[in-house]
């Protein structure tokens, strides 16, 4: 596989993100419309769990999630659902299709088989979810905001990341990068042509991210994918900001896993040197 692997440039914007922002998961309209139940969301949520793609989903996918769903597509983030990109133990990833006739993909936490604690191990610290709580339900809507927002502060950094659309309780609309017939590969998948230019923009992320004051938390070729030419951050729900008390432990697991994958490729370049790079340390 050829990658060119071009970096794009930060937005010409003042700060990235409001380090202290609260994320607020009190209840939204979707849980409303739930207790609602109105006779247009029961036959709309008749016909969703009917549809072949979400039968399966009918034990874990709760009511306010099937509202969640409804009142995206009442506010045009959705137009109709395709087939399942990803299944997980803590979320599905489903092709759809959004406004303007563009493909997304609609991520859906579900709320009884997340891992919680998990969840909490990067949650607690966070100064933006302070205050939390243990409420399982509570933890995934939040997990699922910090996402949105992570992808939010990511984009404006200059980071190749899925663009984030719309959240709506435990769905996340964000850009569809690649097609269910053509999807964009892991860098675990692929044959890796330059790896020193897939390291130089790996590392630039990095330090990009740092520098917008996140960490990715879990970093490593599982959580990059390859998509005509162009590299991509994934799965950011689980990044910290750099206040986290845990962050700096994450960021060098991180720098660990992406040098081990690298020297794979020959490259001579250790962990605590991406470290220092990361960090302008170097």
């Amino acid at each position: 596989m050829t990658e060119e692997f071009e970096l794009v440039e930060p937005d010409a914007v003042e700060g990235v993100g409001d380090e202290w922002e609260e994320i607020d998961v009190a209840d939204t309209e979707a849980d409303r419309i739930a207790r609602r139940r109105d006779r247009e969301f029961s036959e709309f949520r008749k016909r969703l769990k009917d549809a072949d793609q979400f039968k399966v989903e009918q034990a874990v996918f709760d009511d306010a999630t099937f509202a969640a769903i409804y009142k995206l597509v009442q506010d045009g983030y959705i137009d109709a659902f395709g087939g399942p990109i990803s299944t997980g133990k803590e979320a599905n990833v489903y092709e759809a299709l959004g406004g303007e006739d563009e493909d997304v993909a609609v991520k859906i936490y579900r709320i009884n088989a997340s891992n919680f604690r998990q969840m909490r191990e990067y949650l607690e610290g966070d100064p933006r979810f302070e205050g939390i709580g243990s409420d399982k339900k509570q933890v995934v809507l939040a997990w699922t905001k910090k996402e949105f927002a992570n992808l939010q502060r990511a984009k404006k950094a200059g980071v190749h990341v899925p663009e984030p659309i719309a959240v709506e309780r435990n769905v996340l609309v964000m850009e569809l990068v690649g097609l269910v017939e053509d999807r964009a590969r892991r860098l675990a998948e692929v044959t890796v042509e330059n790896p020193e230019t897939a390291f130089e923009v790996v590392r630039e992320y990095m330090r990009r991210l740092y520098s917008a004051g996140l960490v990715h938390g879990d970093l490593s070729e599982y959580n990059l994918i390859v998509h005509e030419g162009e590299l991509y951050v994934i799965d950011l729900g689980q990044a910290v900001t750099v206040h986290h008390p845990n962050a700096d432990e994450f960021l060098r697991r991180d720098c660990r896993n992406v040098a081990k994958f690298f020297s794979r490729k020959g490259l001579d370049f250790s962990a605590d040197d991406l470290y220092d790079f990361v960090t302008g340390e170097d």
